[in-house]
């Protein structure tokens, strides 16, 4: 994954924003709250100086004496309180009063508690500004947990997963939820666990079929060795004994290439240029099919291994050999930018409901006999070397409406040839 995806898509950056995030806030609260502290203890500091008022004197006759305004001056705690009136004709007088009295410590203890009620309880020392800070943690592990616990679950799940799969079950599948890392190793994980399932079920084929067809000749050859009795093969004898060894070596031929066809990292020849229409033109002298390329240029050059290519065009020529009745015709030119080569037969055809199967390892049609020749492994082998040059094979009905099966095999052009002329 590419480093200018979005944050969101970045596994670690959300868990480090989280983190971020959280202390964030954690930290924005504490100086908050510590800013309110502050402000309430520099408030307390100041003593405090009430506003002034008006004051009236009058004598036991009700007559007016002094009026003027009275302001309280400041003084230490304990000492008596002093005040000055100002009269209407601008006198100043002082009047002093005496400390009050000393008071119980019960009365005095409810008046500081008093006092301590009217501040905030996150504030009141000395515990206070530590409770705030404890409560506001809490909420930020209480927060960022959903977050990191969201995460760590997919990477328990696909943890378990690895597991079944490392125990054997290896139809297990991991949740692909997201677009981060997370999602992208479960995709891939997905991918892996789906290619190694279908590689160790056709193994599994392979090898049990494969036994089903080596026992079939080696019987025969034990068969016939045990009715010669130790005398001279008559030539019939002979030739259906060499006619099981070649279909037993066969045999062993097209499932060792099937195993190193399935296995990617395996050696299967050297890529090359190979010219499609003389393969094409070679293999059908061999078995004296009819070769078609009106349509085609000079060459059509596709990048290959030639012995795979070769070996695809033969196996399709050879099941057309062995099913048809009539003339076998090979056709080779050039459609939207691939080679295709199309081997049309005049057999009894495939059903639709067949035309995938038939390219499954050791399939035969119903009613088709062991004595028919084959094992089922050619088609399968075509379908494998056109996976391995990027290409396709499928069987379709004849263009003409004719009896009989055209099966149709698809390559990409090498880039000289498929620029050097316009595709049809």
């Amino acid at each position: 994954m590419s480093l200018s995806n979005p944050f969101s898509r970045r596994l670690y950056l959300r868990i480090w924003l989280a983190v971020v995030g959280g202390m964030a806030v954690l930290t924005l609260t504490v100086g908050w709250a510590w800013r309110i502290a502050e402000e309430q203890k520099a408030q307390n500091a100041q003593p405090f100086v009430p506003p002034s008022r008006e004051m009236v004197l009058r004598d036991p006759d009700g007559n007016l004496v002094l009026r003027g305004l009275s302001t309280r001056q400041p003084g230490e705690p304990g000492e008596g309180m002093e005040f000055q009136i100002q009269s209407d004709t601008g006198k100043v007088f002082t009047m002093q009063m005496a400390p009050r009295p000393p008071r119980p410590d019960s009365e005095r203890g409810e008046r500081g508690g008093r006092n301590q009620s009217d501040t905030a309880f996150w504030t009141r020392p000395p515990f206070g500004f530590l409770w705030l800070l404890g409560i506001v943690s809490l909420a930020v592990a209480v927060g960022v947990y959903p977050i990191i616990r969201r995460l760590t679950l997919r990477l328990e799940a696909l943890q378990r997963s690895v597991q079944k799969f490392g125990e054997g079950d290896l139809s297990v599948r991991v949740p692909e939820q997201g677009q981060d890392e997370v999602a992208d190793l479960a995709r891939q994980f997905n991918a892996a666990a789906a290619r190694v399932e279908t590689l160790v079920s056709s193994h599994k084929s392979l090898l049990a079929n494969a036994s089903h067809e080596l026992r079939s000749p080696l019987t025969r050859i034990r068969m016939g060795l045990e009715l010669m009795g130790g005398q001279q093969p008559s030539p019939a004898f002979r030739e259906e004994i060499l006619r099981n060894i070649a279909e037993l070596d066969q045999l062993v031929d097209e499932i060792l290439l099937a195993s190193r066809l399935d296995a990617r990292e395996a050696d299967v020849g050297t890529v090359e240029l190979v010219d499609l229409i003389g393969l094409a033109a070679e293999e059908c002298a061999r078995v004296d099919a009819d070769l078609d390329v009106s349509a085609s240029p000079d060459s059509l050059e596709v990048r290959g291994v030639a012995k795979l290519l070769r070996r695809a065009i033969r196996n399709l020529l050879e099941n057309a050999r062995r099913y048809s009745t009539g003339e076998i015709t090979v056709v080779v030119h050039r459609r939207h930018g691939r080679a295709e080569v199309h081997v049309c037969d005049h057999g009894p055809g495939v059903p639709i409901t067949h035309r995938e199967r038939i390219f499954e390892p050791f399939y035969r049609l119903p009613g088709a006999s062991e004595r028919a020749g084959g094992v089922g492994l050619g088609l399968a082998l075509v379908r494998s070397i056109a996976g391995r040059h990027n290409g396709t094979v499928h069987c379709q009905d004849r263009a003409d409406g004719g009896s009989g099966a055209c099966f149709v095999l698809a390559l990409p052009l090498a880039p000289a040839s498929a620029t050097a002329h316009p595709a049809h």
